[in-house]
């Protein structure tokens, strides 16, 4: 295992035609230190899921107790974090939780599933994990996952319902959101290329082209849209919950796939993005709300959700912008020790006092880092780690928190604060120095799928 995770970082190497920016050759050396404590955090997380939770799909930190998110276990978690354990080298670990996966998961159940976290969770998860070892007892269930999950296009539109049943395919939720209908090409995009089945790619493809095709007249999309008529039921606007990753797989779809309309798409987008939404205020330069039919703003909310902007920038090649975004996502963070899941930049002051253990922000200084060679985001980065450990540290893992003022912790550690938080804070301090985002596209949920060649 250990020589496969080897060859994968080795086959990380460039291919000209992208926008995203080149490796500065005054990049920081790799921080072991760092690294390594991350790594222990890493350990110690996972060794709470499985001292009481394995088998389950997450770990609850405080009752030290299982949750799954439906009848019966998706085993969530070690999905999701099968490729940071390959990524970190712990081999044997990796190998436990492949074998308890290919042994014990099963997709033939009678439950009604939410078609994107399943589909960025598990189906990206499982797609990583094959394309970094090779084993196709990985790929196996991926396709009769996706399988199970195209009935969600079937809506009069083409855009998907927001559940389907993995069994019999009913479908529900007709009122659904970009994000969720946005969010799905890159993972079943990367399963039409691996098992030659086009239906995979060209669906939500599909359903990514009839969602911008129902962007205003100033080139916005709304926070809602009914997938059977086509029609907007909430009209605001932004790069925050329930919109983000749309405009993310816009870009990245050109990216992984060379998708020139994709890339065309994500170019208008970003236009109008910064046209209307991008609100330049003395505390900094923010992305807050706006009516997606007139520009008008209606709210200075910002929030832990929108802080993934400034790593999409950087993949724009919009240096300028992300910096000076990522600063004020800074300037969130501290102003509660720890940043909140939703903050009036007008108030500075937060308005969601949740903190659920969320990588946007690491993420993104990531994504700095990498392109400037700024060893301030590195610094961002072990303020953000430390934090996170001061406050979010529990004797079985790591709780979310319920308050950032008061620090009171929450009895939940989601599977992405494996599968992201703790990943892109490993990769700031300990990448290989030839890992090149010219090669490999990372998911939402930070699942790494290779560039087609």
């Amino acid at each position: 295992m250990r020589m496969l995770a080897t060859l994968w970082i080795v086959m990380l190497a460039g291919c000209a035609g992208t926008p995203v920016p080149t490796r500065p050759s005054s990049l920081e050396p790799p921080d072991p230190a760092a690294a390594a404590r991350v790594r222990q955090e890493f350990l110690h997380a996972w060794h709470g899921y499985k001292r009481y939770a394995w088998g389950h799909d997450e770990l609850k930190p405080l009752s030290r107790a299982p949750h799954d998110w439906y009848a019966g276990t998706l085993l969530i978690t070690p999905v999701d974090s099968l490729d940071t354990m390959l990524m970190m080298g712990l081999e044997e670990e990796a190998e436990a939780a492949r074998a308890y996966i290919v042994e014990n998961l099963s997709f033939d159940r009678d439950i009604s599933v939410k078609n994107f976290e399943i589909t960025i969770r598990l189906l990206g998860g499982l797609l990583s994990a094959h394309q970094m070892t090779g084993d196709p007892r990985l790929l196996a269930p991926a396709d009769d996952l996706g399988r199970r999950l195209l009935p969600v296009f079937g809506s009069p539109t083409g855009m998907p319902y927001m559940y389907v049943n993995l069994r019999t395919g009913a479908t529900r939720g007709a009122v659904s959101n970009p994000a969720e209908i946005g969010t799905l090409i890159l993972e079943f995009g990367t399963l039409a290329r691996l098992t030659g089945k086009a239906v995979y790619y060209d669906k939500p493809k599909h359903a990514l082209v009839q969602l911008f095709n129902r962007r205003s007249s100033i080139g916005l999309v709304g926070e809602s849209i009914d997938v059977e008529t086509g029609e907007w039921t909430r009209p605001a606007s932004h790069v925050g919950a329930g919109i983000d990753s749309y405009y993310e797989y816009l870009l990245k779809c050109w990216l992984l796939f060379g998708d020139a309309q994709c890339r065309q798409m994500w170019q208008e987008s970003v236009d109008a993005l910064n046209a209307r939404v991008a609100d330049e205020t003395p505390s900094g330069l923010w992305y807050g709300e706006v009516d997606m039919n007139s520009g008008r703003r209606t709210a200075t909310e910002f929030g832990a959700l929108q802080a993934f902007f400034p790593a999409v920038l950087v993949l724009h090649g919009d240096l300028d912008r992300a910096r000076r975004l990522e600063a004020s996502c800074l300037s969130m963070w501290t102003a509660t020790q720890i940043e909140p899941d939703g903050f009036d930049y007008g108030a500075q002051r937060p308005t969601d006092l949740a903190y659920p253990l969320r990588p946007e922000i690491i993420e993104s200084a990531w994504y700095l880092n990498r392109a400037t060679g700024d060893p301030a985001y590195r610094e961002m980065g072990q303020r953000f780690f430390d934090d996170i450990v001061k406050y979010c540290r529990t004797e079985g893992g790591y709780a979310t928190l319920a308050n950032v003022v008061t620090k009171e912790q929450d009895d939940a550690m989601p599977s992405f604060f494996l599968a992201e938080t703790l990943k892109y804070l490993y990769l700031l301090f300990a990448e290989p120095a030839n890992v090149d985002l010219r090669d490999v596209v990372f998911t939402t949920e930070a699942h790494p799928l290779r560039r087609n060649r």
